[in-house]
């Protein structure tokens, strides 16, 4: 068996027997526990009661985090003319049309959020198998097929989650850093897990938000008591 370093075992011990807790805990257990060198994220993992392959149990969303991500979001828009130069103006890192389509389609992908007007779908169309998979693939639902570019490209820079289940029936997103405040991240969770429970599906049978994990990119995970998740500040 593998001997466990020395921050590991501190962080398994402060962990230990405490599940089902209070968000504002949970943070501060995380905080406590992000050691690493770098600026760790906060990551929330919702376990759902949906099976994702049936179209009326499938759910995804957004939601604009109050205290925003503490990540740098890259934005790619596929425009022409007056909607690119708006792109631009907006501060999208990456504006184009065919030239972007054959940009991405040679694997180069050097963005985190992609929006497109929607006469550019025709060529956005062709990317779906190399988007799709990467959760990039620009969907009307959310707000990245628009003719408003400077405000779907404002909200993406300005800390707006995307969320969408997954197979397995999880909903997971970043909500911070851990070099942000607790209470910073305690509305920032309640704010994402708001959205989620408002996005619940019609398909959607018996109990909703199953359970709620709480970690860092490099330290354990806490459940969270879901109630205390989803109740007002």
């Amino acid at each position: 068996m593998a001997k466990l370093g020395k921050r590991t075992r501190a962080a398994r011990e402060a962990f230990a027997g405490k599940q089902n807790v209070t968000v504002e805990e949970a943070v501060s257990l995380v905080k406590g526990n992000a050691k690493a060198k770098f600026d760790e994220t906060v990551e929330i993992a919702v376990n759902l009661g949906v099976d994702p392959r049936h179209a009326d149990q499938m759910v995804r969303g957004k939601v604009a985090l109050p205290n925003g991500t503490g990540k740098t979001m890259r934005v790619a828009v596929f425009a022409r003319g007056d909607k690119a130069d708006e792109a631009k103006a907006a501060g999208a890192d990456i504006v184009g049309a065919e030239d972007l389509m054959e940009t991405v389609q040679g694997g180069k992908i050097e963005f985190d959020r992609c929006i497109a007007t929607p006469d550019m779908m025709p060529i956005v169309g062709r990317l779906g198998k190399v988007l799709g998979p990467r959760n990039l693939m620009p969907n009307p639902k959310i707000g990245t097929v628009t003719m408003d570019v400077k405000e779907a490209v404002e909200a993406a820079k300005g800390g707006e989650v995307q969320f969408k289940v997954e197979k397995a029936g999880v909903v997971h997103a970043g909500v911070g850093k851990a070099s942000f405040g607790e209470k910073e991240l305690v509305a920032n969770i309640r704010a994402f897990v708001d959205a989620v429970a408002k996005a619940k599906p019609t398909g959607a049978k018996g109990s909703y938000m199953k359970k709620i994990a709480v970690s860092s990119t490099m330290g354990p995970g806490v459940t969270v008591d879901v109630d205390s998740a989803t109740a007002a500040e």
